[in-house]
């Protein structure tokens, strides 16, 4: 079998458990859709290089749907012996082309959880679920907060253990 059909089974495996659904069922609607198509610039294609085939399309290897149906997320799937990171770039265009704030770069092994707004990509341990994504997306720091707290010289050891 292939690395990369290899890497999907455990992707699969790891969206399901966390409440992703690929089929209609008594939980809800599909919020997984495969191999979509979205349109690419042959300028952004190209700047590829060789590696992605010259077409003007693409195809997004999972989009992650809200509870509307809308696309939340997309998460690009690699190879096992592929880092995630490399389909960093591909999975920004798509994201981009299709209005979607969060990226998953996964291998099946290693995953990679990137909020566009929030700056790189950063390694996580479990796939997040629809509604983590959804909070995720309605969390808004409050900044007259910020700029009250107070930071003295023990404020790390007081945020890590408040009780103690």
């Amino acid at each position: 079998m292939e690395k990369e059909a290899k890497a999907r089974i455990r992707i699969n495996r790891l969206l399901q458990r966390a409440g992703w659904r690929f089929f209609d069922d008594e939980n809800g609607p599909a919020n997984i859709a495969l191999e979509v198509n979205v349109k690419i610039k042959k300028n952004e294609i190209d700047q590829w290089g060789d590696d992605f085939e010259k077409t003007a399309d693409g195809f997004v290897d999972y989009l992650l749907l809200d509870t509307k149906g809308f696309p939340c997320a997309v998460l690009e799937a690699k190879s096992e012996t592929t880092d995630p990171l490399a389909g960093k770039e591909q999975a920004r265009k798509y994201a981009k082309s299709l209005n979607v704030r969060f990226i998953i770069l996964s291998n099946g092994n290693l995953h990679y959880f990137w909020d566009l707004k929030q700056g790189s990509p950063s390694i996580i341990t479990e796939l997040p679920s629809q509604e983590s994504l959804g909070q995720y997306r309605t969390f808004k720091p409050n900044p007259e907060n910020l700029v009250k707290e107070r930071v003295e010289a023990d404020y790390i050891a007081i945020t890590q253990y408040p009780h103690a």
